[in-house]
């Protein structure tokens, strides 16, 4: 197989499992996650946790399957950038560094996908191609 078709997938698969794995992370603890964003001083606790369930699992699912990826790394950018800024600043602490630059590694790839698409090996373009063909 070609590898410029293969190696958006596995780029789109890379970035999507962190936030999957995270995303359901918070459902099987939501109160742990509740209290985190408390204990940050941010408002409506419950609210604000259902909403990066929200964008991690649906903008994840949607960058992995290729289908309106731009949208979905768009919500994980706008779940990513907040909570950059809000939780991984203490540069005094090495692990904070290191979550802040990792974060900012996988805004680059999300960036890439909002601005080239999902690539070949993709439900967006599956569907593409049968509406050129006739529905084929």
């Amino acid at each position: 197989m070609n590898l410029q078709k293969i190696i958006p997938l596995i780029a789109r698969t890379c970035l999507a499992v962190i936030f999957l794995r995270s995303g359901a992370g918070k459902v099987l603890d939501f109160a742990g996650t509740q209290e985190q964003i408390a204990g940050a001083g941010l408002p409506l606790a419950a609210l604000m946790t259902i909403g990066a369930i929200v964008f991690e699992l649906v903008g994840a699912v949607l960058v992995l399957l290729g289908y309106k990826a731009k949208w979905g790394a768009l919500l994980l950018i706008l779940f990513l950038i907040p909570t950059t800024l809000l939780f991984h600043t203490n540069f005094a602490e090495g692990m904070q560094v290191t979550q802040f630059f990792k974060n900012l590694a996988i805004l680059g790839g999300l960036l890439m996908v909002t601005a080239f698409g999902s690539g070949p090996l993709s439900l967006e373009n599956r569907f593409r191609s049968r509406r050129r063909f006739g529905g084929m």
